[in-house]
């Protein structure tokens, strides 16, 4: 990795910033244990979502898929927000093209506008330019085809959608995908919100593999102990 492109990495991306922290090895943790949810049907397409805005769920996405690039899987990071698109911004990348394009080009269908990032095995197909109507989109029999799509250009495809309340979008894209993951934030995301998106899901027949809580306070003597490693082996 250059310095240019590491300047242009947001320091959210820890599993590239800080690869011995205790956070990284959490996201190389929750790698391990989707791939042991998915032993007996491996999972193409894995949907990330939350309750609400503002809980952390494409931060972990964006570190997730690099735990998985670095464990050498092609991975293909998409970011189906239409409405508060992140992906780009995390990886500093561009924003002009992606699945919108996808979704009204041909062309782009046939070699979709996926960008290398700093990671190698992790491209993204940022969301394009936004469209008046997300849900009629991620709807369509069109997504069913960008979907397939990017499947045969990738191990896996992970999909950043919006959260679950308040509008359609996660519910439909859900209904496309191998799992759905729902990010819950420790001391912010209310009880009542993750049952509600929980039976929002169920309502649909998604596949809800699990949760991942965000923002858990760092326990000072684990700090202590990945730190001490780290400076001994350097």
């Amino acid at each position: 990795m250059s310095e240019d492109q590491a300047e242009k990495l947001s320091d959210l991306l820890v599993t590239i910033s800080s690869p011995r922290s205790p956070m990284s090895e959490a996201y190389r943790t929750l790698r391990t244990n989707l791939q042991f949810v998915s032993l007996d049907k491996p999972l193409q397409t894995l949907m990330v979502t939350s309750p609400g805005p503002e809980e952390g769920k494409s931060t972990l996405l964006a570190n997730l898929a690099v735990a998985m690039a670095q464990g050498e899987k092609k991975v293909i990071l998409a970011d189906c927000d239409l409405r508060r698109p992140s992906l780009h911004k995390l990886f500093g990348l561009a924003q002009k093209t992606g699945l919108t394009t996808m979704m009204l080009e041909d062309a782009a269908m046939s070699d979709p506008p996926l960008q290398n990032t700093a990671v190698p095995g992790l491209q993204l197909l940022a969301s394009g330019p936004l469209p008046p109507s997300p849900p009629d989109l991620l709807g369509s029999r069109r997504m069913d085809r960008v979907l397939d799509t990017l499947k045969e250009r990738g191990d896996i495809v992970l999909i950043d959608a919006p959260p679950v309340v308040g509008v359609s979008d996660a519910a439909i894209l859900a209904t496309k995908v191998d799992g759905v993951l729902l990010v819950v934030s420790a001391g912010q995301t209310k009880r009542e919100s993750v049952q509600r998106s929980k039976a929002m899901l169920e309502k649909v027949n998604a596949n809800l593999i699990g949760a991942a809580l965000t923002n858990v306070p760092l326990d000072a003597s684990l700090e202590r102990y990945y730190y001490s490693q780290r400076e001994g082996a350097e």
